[in-house]
């Protein structure tokens, strides 16, 4: 049975928050992420009837991914990062101000990441994909995949703020600060 545009809207409404979180992530800036994933969702909706059901959030994923290295390549311009997600903005508990400050550092590392780089770590860390699912997704080697890893976490250790809070070797342990991943939770 084909997806019909309801099919499309059902799915985009339920997933705009997800994609939203993981395009701040790729982007480091609110605006800019909602503008990514309405231009992927987009695209997506024009060849919508011609996705297989079951890779869906596999082309999304990409469609997302290379939306965002494409702008990065177009453009070629620092952007000014959003210090916190923006659900967290209002939210008010106990060890908020180290827990804005480690979301500020958290994206000051992150803006000093390639965009290859950048991309693994969100699918990797946020996204909770494995090694062959990012390579799927970034159509690269899975050895591409392990170096963009292994020198993103190289810079994310060498931030004061977030060097205690990363593990020493990949292996074993995805936990990315700030983030949730790993644990099932998200931020």
């Amino acid at each position: 049975m084909p997806y019909t545009n309801d099919d499309f809207a059902e799915y985009a409404a339920g997933a705009w928050p997800r994609l939203v979180r993981a395009a701040h992530l790729l982007t480091g800036d609110f605006h800019e992420a909602e503008d990514l994933v309405q231009t992927t969702l987009v695209k997506v909706c024009a060849r919508w009837r011609r996705i297989p059901r079951e890779e869906v959030e596999f082309y999304v994923r990409r469609a997302l991914v290379n939306n965002n290295l494409s702008r990065v390549r177009k453009r070629r311009v620092i952007h000014l990062l959003t210090p916190l997600l923006p659900e967290r903005v209002h939210g008010r508990h106990a060890g908020h101000a180290e827990h804005v400050e480690e979301r500020a550092a958290l994206a000051q590392a992150l803006a000093a990441l390639t965009a290859r780089q950048r991309a693994v770590v969100v699918l990797r860390y946020w996204e909770d994909l494995s090694e062959q699912e990012t390579a799927a997704v970034l159509n690269c080697s899975v050895g591409t995949v392990k170096t963009h890893a292994r020198r993103a976490l190289e810079s994310l250790r060498a931030h004061p703020v977030l060097a205690h809070r990363l593990p020493e070797s990949e292996a074993g342990s995805k936990a990315v600060p700030g983030t949730g991943a790993g644990t099932g939770a998200r931020s």
